[in-house]
């Protein structure tokens, strides 16, 4: 029997709370902000670039796409088990937990935990609200993979298909966090989960409204409501801050952080396994050739990327986890910026400048690919510009769609090359990127990727329990995809939020999905 007995810390609940409804109440917002000190309540207001449905967060419902990260981040709901500073598994709504043998799990849930339903949160409900996520979310069915779970008062006992050895991380994704069923998920995708947080007003690609929770089972929260603001264009961002329209936000450009670097405001950064990178479309023929894929990689700027557009806020990206991991960028090798070496490539794959108009072609055809990618991350449109700039040199002519719309071109196949942003390994684990983006499988192989040798040791990584050997297996994994070139990776985040004078407990962490908690405070 392994046992593994995780000791309480008395931990802050994610918490950042609703969004101000902007249609039309900009001006109101505004006046809560710098109108709090003036009335009883302690009102707090939030920018924030991420929370749409262009992200896949179109409410709080964690069983709903990629909205766990909105119900999580705004003090919503809560997980079994969280991430220390050190991404070290701790106990949140769990106490501990015992693996029986490879297929089962006891977890021993905390006492005196309830949702904002006033239901008390035991072994019962908390299989009902996974039971529900498995059914609703592809993602978390094919990562937790249960095949049966019991709940015995406090006690609930997982057991698996197969063995899952990193389920427990699994359980600390947005997606796990524990929310009431009974209580039931609203039209607007509102829910009752158990963190410091209530929400009471949602409107998608705006914001939502949250009010302190009276009875959260780890203290009081400090700020009565807390408005959260949908604002995807960073200069109306940043403007928003300067203005005292918001009190702290999220997602600024990167050439405004010199604004807020005073004593006025506060800035909180650290890295993050959120990676900016490149998926091929392996359906154009032209993309098949893996010398005219190479020859791509290696005209990408990565440190030009990121010391100039990014300025400095971001690390060149080799594979997909930055280099402070085990597996991670200093254990593989990816083709360096080589334009001249690229454009030989090309040369060698029969694309050549025959007419002298500075872009290459064959068979009188010019070698142009469509370059997809979205604005909500202000990565990437700089890194369309980028990747346009480079590839234009080596004679190639990249059509740059930067769409909120995305999904719908994606869904079309009208793509070649698909740029997106990715928190590769939000729980610590590597397995997670690969599932979800490398394999047959995968949900987001956008590109229809495939590799025999991947996917065998995938089947490797699934079966151990060992933590050097998974290690290990990430690193061959990470550098088949490379050797590959089905992925092109830029960069890494460095997570960073800015805070007005008088806010404290807004502290930047590496999962990217702990913001505010019930320690957050405004003077």
């Amino acid at each position: 029997m392994k046992k593994h007995v995780l000791h309480w810390r008395s931990l802050a609940a994610v918490a950042l709370a609703g969004a101000v409804l902007l249609s039309g109440c900009g001006g109101s917002a505004s006046s809560n902000a710098t109108s709090a000190s003036s009335d009883s309540q302690k009102i707090f207001t939030f920018g924030d670039t991420t929370f749409n449905a262009e992200n896949g967060e179109s409410d709080i419902n964690p069983h709903s796409e990629y909205s766990g990260w909105a119900c999580i981040r705004y003090g919503v709901g809560e997980t079994l088990f969280r991430y220390s500073d050190s991404m070290e598994l701790e106990p949140w709504l769990a106490a501990g937990y015992e693996q029986t043998d490879e297929n089962t799990w006891v977890i021993t849930l905390r006492d005196n935990v309830t949702f904002s339903s006033g239901r008390t949160m035991d072994a019962a409900s908390v299989k009902e609200c996974l039971e529900d996520l498995i059914a609703e979310n592809e993602r978390a069915n094919g990562d937790l993979k249960l095949k049966d779970m019991q709940a015995d008062g406090q006690t609930l006992t997982l057991t698996t298909e197969e063995p899952v050895p990193a389920l427990m991380n699994y359980l600390s994704d947005p997606y796990g966090c524990i929310i009431d069923m009974e209580a039931g998920i609203t039209d607007e995708g509102i829910v009752a989960g158990t963190g410091p947080y209530i929400a009471t007003e949602l409107e998608t690609d705006h914001g939502l409204t949250l009010v302190k929770n009276e009875n959260y089972w780890d203290g009081t929260p400090s700020l009565d409501t807390i408005y959260v603001k949908t604002i995807s264009d960073g200069d109306t961002l940043t403007m928003a801050l300067q203005s005292g329209e918001l009190d702290a936000a999220y997602g600024l450009p990167y050439s405004s952080l010199p604004l807020f670097d005073n004593d006025s405001y506060t800035i909180s950064s650290c890295e993050t396994s959120r990676s900016f990178f490149a998926q091929m479309n392996y359906e154009n023929e032209i993309l098949q050739d893996d010398r005219v894929r190479e020859a791509i990689a290696m005209s990408i700027d990565k440190e030009n990327f990121t010391s100039v557009l990014l300025d400095g806020n971001g690390t060149a990206a080799v594979g997909p986890f930055p280099s402070a991991f085990s597996f991670g960028d200093s254990t593989v090798t990816a083709d360096a910026y080589d334009p001249k070496q690229a454009a030989a490539l090309l040369k060698e794959a029969g694309w050549t400048d025959t007419d002298g108009d500075g872009y290459v072609d064959r068979d009188g055809k010019k070698l142009t690919l469509r370059w997809l990618t979205y604005p909500s991350r202000q990565e990437l449109p700089l890194l369309a510009e980028s990747a346009q700039d480079s590839l234009e040199k080596i004679g190639i002519d990249l059509e740059i769609n930067c769409t909120a719309s995305h999904l719908d071109f994606l869904a079309n196949g009208q793509w070649d090359i698909y740029a997106s942003a990715f928190v590769c390994a939000p729980t610590g684990d590597p397995e997670y990127f690969f599932t979800t983006h490398c394999l047959d499988s995968s949900s987001k192989n956008r590109g229809n990727y495939h590799s025999d040798q991947l996917e065998d040791l995938e089947k490797k990584m699934a079966a151990s329990f060992d933590p050097e050997e998974r290690a290990e297996l990430a690193t061959q994994m990470t550098q088949v995809i490379l050797d590959d070139h089905g992925f092109l990776f830029a960069s890494h985040l460095k997570m960073s939020m800015v805070a007005r004078e008088g806010v404290s407990g807004l502290t930047a962490h590496a999962c990217d999905y702990y913001e505010i908690t019930k320690d957050l405070k405004k003077e």
